[in-house]
């Protein structure tokens, strides 16, 4: 009976040990694998219209776990997960991009997509331009502008001088003149666009003033009502004044009305400290009249401001129908130092009140032949 107790026992024991090999639901048989292939493989390029190179790539396909995108550029590659993208940036060209799918198995498969890129040409290009005498500062602005080229048109063959994106770019030119200054918009590929502007490039500013040269911009603005400067054909060419051109100025209907002129040359009193001009009255009843030459906008030699107001000079007109020099004796002035500059000439004419509290309305006297002299 022991031993047939032993033989059951023994039996039962084999049958679990058997029974233990093998987990619930589980087994070594991996042949399913064979049956989870990727398929149905594609690809999304979603291509930038703004000429930044950028472009999405989404992977798409069934059965897969990965994707490994080579953008075909630089050697990047980048692993983009199902239902996920990439996104790289790329010179205008051709391009070939490899992706490859894995599938849950790790097995690979390789599909290569053809890429082009073409960038558009820049669009509603311009072009600003500040010119101070010689110098000329360039800045531009264009959609779809990567940078620019400015060719300034005063050396044969020119090379364009690269601007940068919300950049300036100065040029000095080494005479006055009229030049073609042509700016280009770069794509950042082979499409661009251009636009060429003449600018007038002027000698500069300053005493002496005769108005003959046509490469200095004889600037007088005005200030008060009704007040006029213009160059103008000299009314009377003989004694004192054979020149052709002459500065007209009328009187406005202020009687602090005048005339302004930022110099680019200041007057220097270490020079001098007289100024002469020529001037023709063409009403008899003028005479006495005073022309105003006033400096302002000075500066000692230590960068010290002088204060407005202080170089003004008053002389009367003392004939009609002739050229006369007036003198400014600026020497008669105590407070204006040694080493003044002004860069800064006003011009007033007649501004006395009469008793009508105006006075002096219309009235025209014609200038020419500013010098500063000792």
């Amino acid at each position: 009976m022991q031993r047939i107790t032993f033989i059951l026992s023994f039996v039962v024991l084999i049958a679990c040990t058997i029974g233990c090999e093998k987990k619930n639901g589980i087994d070594d048989d991996l042949s399913f694998l064979n049956t989870t292939a990727t398929s149905n493989l594609n690809k999304i390029f979603d291509i930038s219209n703004d000429n930044s190179g950028n472009v999405k790539i989404t992977p798409t396909g069934e059965g897969v776990s990965s994707f490994t995108v080579n953008y075909g550029q630089g050697g990047d590659s980048a692993v983009v997960m199902p239902g996920g993208s990439t996104t790289h940036s790329y010179p205008e060209g051709s391009y070939t991009v490899s992706i490859t799918a894995r599938d849950i198995a790790g097995k690979p498969t390789v599909t290569t997509y053809p890429l082009q890129l073409t960038y558009i040409s820049p669009e509603n290009l311009t072009v600003s331009l500040t010119q101070n005498v010689h110098n000329l500062k360039v800045k531009a602005t264009a959609l779809y502008a990567a940078s620019y080229l400015v060719y300034f048109g005063d050396v044969a063959n020119e090379v364009g001088t690269p601007l940068a994106k919300g950049a300036e770019i100065s040029h000095d030119y080494a005479t006055a003149g009229k030049y073609n200054v042509k700016v280009v918009a770069l794509s950042g590929g082979a499409a661009k666009s251009e636009k060429i502007t003449e600018v007038k490039i002027t000698d500069p500013f300053g005493l002496p003033i005769d108005f003959e040269n046509e490469w200095v911009d004889y600037f007088f603005g005005t200030f008060g009502g009704g007040q006029q400067f213009v160059t103008t054909v000299n009314p009377d060419k003989s004694g004192l004044n054979l020149s052709n051109s002459v500065g007209k100025f009328t009187r406005g209907f202020d009687s602090w009305s005048g005339t302004y002129s930022p110099l680019n040359v200041p007057i220097d009193f270490a020079t001098g400290n007289k100024i002469k001009v020529l001037v023709y009255n063409p009403d008899p009843a003028l005479i006495g009249k005073k022309l105003n030459v006033e400096l302002e906008k000075g500066k000692t030699a230590a960068g010290t401001a002088i204060a407005d107001g202080i170089a003004v000079l008053k002389v009367p007109v003392t004939k009609s129908g002739v050229w006369e020099e007036l003198v400014f004796d600026y020497s008669t002035i105590s407070a204006i130092p040694a080493t003044a500059k002004f860069s800064q000439l006003v011009l007033r004419f007649n501004d006395e009140k009469n008793g009508d509290g105006v006075g002096g309305t219309g009235s025209v006297i014609y200038v020419d032949n500013f010098k500063f002299t000792k």
